[in-house]
């Protein structure tokens, strides 16, 4: 891909709301509409703790860097790692501004616990994506913290799942070019979407809004 300026690059957190529903995604990033719900307004405040800009502070041989930005020219996104983790090493690579060389460890912040889709896996996997092309290392794990459980879970970022969110950047990528937001099917989840009201859900079930609209007008 050719490279864009900056504030023309994809969010990266997007990847998560286009594995949850490829059509709220939509709705977010090419529409640019949001409406807050229980779950975001929990979100964001859980992130407050974590999203100090750029701050590190060092234990040991750790060196923990808080709200970090990333980007990756190949896939063309960009945005912020809650925490990465840099562990001293000496199979790793050289950090600006820090004595020896490092292994790096993204971590993400989750309001709620461990999810059945893969969504979460996915955020976290770009984010080392991004990591390696800034780096020119590589990454093999991550963790997510959830703060239901108040647990970090340990995540294996396997060669398969990285191509996986290559795919699903190159997929966003298309629909934001063409500007389209797809219909999809819809689902007991579609309660807990912070965009049910702009969505629409039941009215893209039985009739288009132009069809919609056309009957109201004849009415």
């Amino acid at each position: 891909m050719a490279s864009k300026e900056d504030d023309e690059y994809l969010m990266l957190s997007g990847i998560q709301h286009f594995q949850f529903c490829k059509r709220q995604w939509a709705l977010i990033h090419i529409e640019q509409q949001w409406e807050e719900n229980v779950r975001t307004i929990e979100g964001q405040y859980l992130h407050q703790k974590a999203d100090q800009p750029f701050v590190r502070e060092k234990r040991g041989d750790k060196l923990i860097v808080r709200a970090m930005p990333v980007k990756s020219d190949e896939l063309e996104i960009t945005g912020i790692c809650d925490v990465v983790e840099f562990i001293r090493d000496n199979q790793g690579v050289e950090i600006n501004g820090a004595e020896g060389k490092f292994m790096a460890f993204p971590i993400e912040y989750k309001r709620g616990k461990p999810k059945q889709s893969d969504a979460d896996i996915l955020q976290l996997t770009a984010q080392a994506i991004c990591l390696e092309e800034m780096l020119l290392c590589e990454i093999h794990k991550g963790f997510i913290f959830y703060n239901e459980i108040k647990h970090r879970v340990e995540v294996e970022l396997t060669s398969d799942i990285k191509n996986k969110v290559k795919s699903l950047v190159t997929e966003m990528h298309d629909y934001y070019r063409r500007r389209h937001t797809p219909k999809v099917k819809t689902g007991s989840f579609c309660k807990s979407c912070s965009l049910q009201h702009i969505c629409l859900p039941e009215l893209m079930n039985k009739r288009t809004v132009k069809s919609y609209i056309e009957g109201k007008i004849k009415e």
